[in-house]
C-alpha cells in the first residue's frame, strides 16, 4: 500500500507531515517555531492569547523561524475579528480554524492568500468545510483532548468516513502520539497528522510544569469527556472533574455548569499549575507518553521510527 503524503506538505511548504496542534496555555511562539524548525508545521493557539498577545507571538514567531507556521484560531472566540486583522496584517502563510461554522471567515482569508484548514468531528461537518472552501480538514477523533465533537467518534471510524467523503487532504487528530499510530492514520487514508498532547510534554510548550508531570503520571481511563451539556471538554480527571461529575450526576443545569466552571479554570490549571481545581485537557494518548523532550526530538524520533515501520 502506498502511502500519500505529498499534498499536505506541498500544501504547508513542509517537509514532514506532522502539524503540531494549537492548544491553549501550550502553544505559543516558542513550541510553533521550534516545531516548524523541525521540519514540520508548528501552530500557535490564539485561543487564550488577548489580541496584542497573539500579534506579539506572531511577530516572536517570524523571528525564531523562517519556515511556515500556523495560528489556530476558534471561531467563537470573542474578539476573532481583531485576530483576523492581526493574522492579515503580519501575513500569517497557514490559518486553522475551529469551534465553529467555516463559512463564516473562510473567503475572507482566502482572498488574502491564506491556506485555510478546519478542524471537524463528524463527515458532515468535514463536507460542509470542504464546501466552504477550505483547503484541507483536520478529522478528530473523540479520543483528542480539549474541546470534542458531541458525537464521540472514534478515529479509527471518523477517519476513514471522512475520507470517503471530501476530495480535499485529510489530516488525523486524535489519539496519536506515536509512529505506528501515524502509520495507522495514514493507512487509514490521512495524508498528515496533527499531534496536540504529545506536545503538551514538550520542553517548549508554555504550559506549566505541573502539568506536563501530570501527563506523564497519567495512565489509560484518566481522561473523561465532560461538560457535554455546554462544550464536550476532554479532561484529565482531578477535583474539579469530581465537582463537574457531582453537579451533573445531580442534574445540574447548564447555567448551574456554567458557574461552577466559572472564567480562568483552564488557565488555573494548564498554565498556573494547579492539579486540583484547574481545567486539565488532555487526550487519552497521555497514557502512552512518558518523557519530556525538546520539540525537535520528537519530531525526529517519531519520524526516524515511522520510515522504519514503512520501509
Amino acid at each position: 500500500m502506498k502511502i500519500f503524503t505529498e499534498r499536505v506538505t506541498r500544501l504547508f511548504q513542509i517537509e514532514k507531515p506532522i502539524i503540531q496542534a494549537g492548544m491553549i496555555w501550550t502553544s505559543g511562539w516558542k513550541l510553533a517555531s521550534a516545531v516548524s524548525n523541525a521540519g514540520a508545521l508548528g501552530v500557535i493557539g490564539s485561543g487564550s492569547m488577548y489580541p496584542e498577545v497573539l500579534r506579539q507571538h506572531i511577530i516572536k514567531c517570524k523571528t525564531a523561524t523562517n519556515k511556515p507556521f500556523a495560528v489556530n484560531l476558534p471561531l467563537l472566540y470573542p474578539d476573532i475579528d481583531k485576530h483576523i486583522e492581526t493574522i492579515i496584517e503580519l501575513n500569517v502563510p497557514i490559518v486553522f480554524t475551529s469551534a465553529g461554522n467555516p463559512a463564516t471567515w473562510t473567503a475572507t482569508l482566502k482572498a488574502q492568500g491564506i491556506t485555510v484548514v478546519h478542524v471537524v468531528s463528524s463527515a458532515k461537518f468535514a463536507l460542509k468545510a470542504e464546501q466552504a472552501g477550505c483547503d484541507a480538514i483536520v478529522a478528530e477523533g473523540f479520543e483528542a483532548g480539549g474541546h470534542n465533537g458531541r458525537e464521540e467518534t472514534t478515529s479509527f471510524i471518523l477517519i476513514p468516513s471522512v475520507c470517503e467523503k471530501v476530495k480535499i487532504p485529510v489530516i488525523a487528530a486524535g489519539g496519536i502520539a506515536t509512529a505506528r499510530q501515524m502509520l495507522a492514520a495514514l493507512i487509514l487514508g490521512a495524508e498528515g497528522v496533527q499531534m496536540g498532547s504529545r506536545f503538551v510534554a514538550s520542553e517548549e510548550a508554555s504550559n506549566h510544569i505541573n502539568f506536563k508531570n501530570a501527563v506523564l503520571e497519567a495512565g489509560e481511563g484518566d481522561t473523561i469527556l465532560s461538560l457535554k451539556q455546554l462544550t464536550p471538554v476532554r479532561l484529565l480527571k482531578n477535583e474539579f472533574y469530581n465537582k463537574v461529575k457531582q453537579a451533573e450526576e445531580q442534574s445540574a443545569s447548564k447555567a448551574d455548569l456554567e458557574t461552577l466552571l466559572g472564567k480562568g479554570r483552564a488557565k488555573r490549571g494548564m498554565f498556573e499549575g494547579d492539579l486540583s481545581e484547574g481545567e486539565l485537557e488532555i487526550g487519552q494518548v497521555s497514557a502512552l507518553i512518558h518523557e519530556i523532550k525538546p520539540a525537535a526530538e520528537i519530531i525526529s524520533e517519531i519520524w526516524a521510527e515511522f520510515n522504519s515501520l514503512l520501509n
